[in-house]
């Protein structure tokens, strides 16, 4: 069947997640196959990452499997007449037949917001914080996150005794821009909620929790219980082999408006 490489950003906040589910009807999948369904027929879409309920796109990646094969643009344009206003294809390329959106993957980027002041725009997009927050603690933090460590702290996901917990951090950063804590992580795959933990678990070490990073990384170490809110966080890029070197930026440039 043709297929094609979908890069694909939506609003999160209307949705039950990525994944499509039986008895969650609304989500970014779902939405995506009925339309397809409609202008094609029979149609196959799966994601690079599953986003949660709340969680934003700023680069999914899908692939789109059809039986008629078509002009990109027009494709990417028949779909984004029927879709709704908080999701878009922002491009649409012919890929292998064998390509798969989450196998083919290298690595998948997440981008979490946090706001330094009160915001009447961005509320959506944010983790809004009143406390001070010592950014070069959290930036010290980071580095100790990354590289390869047991993240059983980190998950609300009971996994079975063979599912690995281990997962290779290839990159944790946290930079500012003006009223924005930009958190970045980059890994192959992340454990449920992860990602919005380990936001939290910087966010307390930047309120001056005095925590030993190193004792959390460990296969036997409490799970950390503060999850950060689903507003803030964007699945920002996936990889599929070339490397991945944007600067930290905020996605979301009404934040910065006066």
């Amino acid at each position: 069947m043709p297929t094609y490489k979908l890069t694909i950003e939506y609003e999160g906040t209307r949705y039950s997640g990525w994944q499509a589910q039986g008895n969650t009807p609304k989500t970014i999948q779902g939405r995506l196959m009925r339309v397809a369904g409609e202008l094609f027929g029979e149609a196959e879409i799966g994601g690079a990452g599953r986003t949660d309920a709340g969680v934003h796109a700023a680069g999914q990646v899908a692939h789109l499997r059809i039986h008629k094969a078509l002009d990109p643009l027009l494709l990417t344009r028949k779909m984004n007449d029927l879709l709704p206003h908080d999701i878009n294809i922002l491009d649409a390329v012919r890929a292998s037949d064998r390509f798969h959106a989450r196998h083919d993957a290298v690595s998948r980027i997440y981008l979490y917001q946090i706001a330094t002041r009160r915001t009447a725009f961005a509320k959506s997009f944010v983790w809004w914080i009143k406390d001070r927050l010592d950014v070069e603690a959290m930036r010290n933090a980071a580095i100790i996150v990354s590289g390869r460590h047991d993240f059983s702290a980190f998950t609300d996901r009971r996994l079975k005794a063979e599912e690995s917990r281990v997962v290779v951090v290839n990159a944790c950063e946290v930079g500012q821009q003006d009223e924005l804590i930009l958190i970045r992580i980059v890994a192959s795959h992340f454990l449920w909620k992860m990602v919005r933990k380990l936001v939290a678990y910087l966010v307390e070490i930047g309120r001056g929790a005095a925590i030993d990073v190193e004792s959390r990384l460990r296969a036997d170490a409490e799970v950390f219980q503060p999850t950060a809110p689903p507003s803030g966080l964007f699945l920002e890029a996936i990889t599929y082999g070339e490397p991945f070197s944007s600067p930290l930026a905020s996605i979301v440039p009404v934040f910065s408006r006066r």
